[in-house]
């Protein structure tokens, strides 16, 4: 009798297991712990330039994300950077989970903050084994458009841009393949005409998010921006973009620092801008969906701490100055959990919500209290 009923047990045992993974599966797969959104909000704000990049892609707490985004409006920033990654929306071909996304989006609607998507990172089913999260084969640009097409129709009027792919001028971002202008603009126009078809063609299509390099010609590594965007430039992407996403980090130079093509500065960005007026596109805008300075006290591209204040809000004040630029969101303004590296020094609040000195300075400025200098 005991023996029968251990071999039922035993027989039974794969159905257990198997009934408790799924168990698993469907509790990691259900939405977090809803938080109410809370009233409408409206950013009150002297520069309605300002924006700051989020990292709430691995926030999984609600209630983080809630009040990251309150003190990002608290600041006075209208605008945020966020990365939806495709991976994580599409993990299945035509199988989307939007439970993250739209937690994200419906609370920084709720605070009157406008949402630029940075839109990327391959799923694995759209890409070879064991090979990097930015190789994306061309076989699946089409792939590609169609999430950005469904992202579009699911929010946007919500949102108000769209990057398309990130520093794809680096190997890194590119999947490690050789770096190719025109490879890339081809998957920028397949995304462009998918939005264009969309029930929300008002939504920005931003190419580039080009970073900002002085690679020399030949490198595997890298591509000089500029030379990047002229090529992207001839192979047709002027017409395939309603703006171009730059980044824009001032390294150890101040933020008026003059713009020249053998230094990596803020003002870069002006040389980016006259490339597009000299090809005939200056009226493409520029979102600046990246940038900034660094405190780090032992980084060899650091400022000292009040250094990067006072450039942080001279380089508020140049955005706004600048007819060509739409938007300046640095980077970045909180992380999920302390990197423990000089990248914790860009930030503008700890993982903790203790805000830093630069972020009641921003603040100040914001509301009229400073002129920044």
């Amino acid at each position: 009798m005991e023996l029968n009923r251990l071999k039922i047990l035993w027989f039974r045992l794969p159905v257990v297991v198997c009934l408790l993974v799924l168990l698993w599966l469907v509790t990691a797969s259900a939405p977090p712990g809803q938080i109410e959104p809370g009233p409408q909000q409206t950013v009150v704000t002297t520069n309605p330039k300002m924006g700051v990049h989020t990292r709430l892609t691995d926030e999984v707490e609600p209630w983080k994300i809630k009040r990251t985004l309150e003190m990002v409006r608290e600041m006075g920033a209208p605008w945020i950077v966020e990365y939806f990654p495709w991976a994580y929306r599409e993990p299945l071909p035509g199988f989307f989970d939007w439970s993250h996304s739209d937690l994200v989006i419906n609370h920084a609607s709720r605070q009157g903050l406008h949402v630029i998507a940075r839109l990327g990172f391959v799923p694995e089913w759209a890409r070879p084994a064991d090979s990097a999260s930015s190789y994306l084969p061309p076989d699946y640009y089409d792939d590609f458009g169609d999430y950005v097409a469904a992202f579009v129709n699911r929010y946007g009027d919500r949102i108000a841009a769209v990057i398309i792919w990130n520093e794809p001028n680096l190997a890194l971002e590119w999947g490690f393949q050789p770096i190719n202008p025109e490879g890339y603009t081809e998957l920028l126009r397949i995304a462009y005409e998918r939005v264009q078809q969309s029930a929300h063609p008002e939504v920005v299509v931003l190419g580039g998010a080009l970073a900002p390099t002085l690679a020399p010609p030949g490198s595997d590594q890298a591509m000089n921006d500029l030379v990047y965007l002229q090529r992207m430039l001839s192979a047709g992407a002027g017409e395939a973009m309603d703006g171009l996403a730059v980044h824009a980090y001032g390294w150890s130079f101040p933020a008026d620092d003059p713009p020249d093509p053998e230094v990596i500065n803020f003002r870069r960005v002006e040389l980016v801008h006259q490339l597009l007026v000299d090809n005939g596109y200056g009226n493409l805008p520029l979102y600046i969906t990246e940038g900034g300075w660094n405190d780090h006290p032992r980084w060899t591209r650091a400022v000292k701490p009040a250094q990067r204040i006072e450039d942080t809000i001279r380089a508020y004040q140049l955005a706004q100055e600048w007819p060509w630029v739409q938007v300046m969101a640095l980077w970045a303004f909180r992380y999920p959990w302390a990197a423990r590296t000089y990248l914790d020094y860009f930030t503008f609040v700890t993982p903790d919500f203790d805000p830093k000195p630069i972020y009641f300075e921003v603040q100040k400025y914001s509301q009229g209290e400073t002129n920044g200098e």
